[in-house]
């Protein structure tokens, strides 16, 4: 299987248009707490992942199909890339 890199640059663009919309909203409220407060941040939605993994044998793709809510296991998927991509970005940026 080939991966198809045009929906993931659509999943990016997406992913970005997200961030700005809730930074307008919550501002940097996810760096609030410092570097340990971002990671914890990180731990929780991998918590979730793995709570929602288990039953499956931590079989992600088997867990997203068996998950009771259509978008419920691929919202935190969702919501972990994108706290990623804040820190990256955060990280990237010229410090003061």
């Amino acid at each position: 299987m080939i991966e198809d890199y045009e929906n993931m640059q659509r999943i990016a663009f997406d992913d970005v248009a997200v961030l700005e919309q809730k930074g307008k909203a919550y501002g940097s409220s996810w760096r609030n707490r410092g570097g340990v407060g971002a990671f914890m941040m990180l731990a929780r939605k991998w918590d979730r992942l793995e709570n929602q993994c288990k039953a499956q044998g931590y079989d992600i793709f088997e867990a997203i199909l068996a998950g009771g809510e259509p978008d419920g296991l691929l919202d935190d998927i969702q919501d972990l890339r994108r706290y990623l991509l804040l820190v990256e970005s955060h990280m990237a940026a010229p410090q003061e």
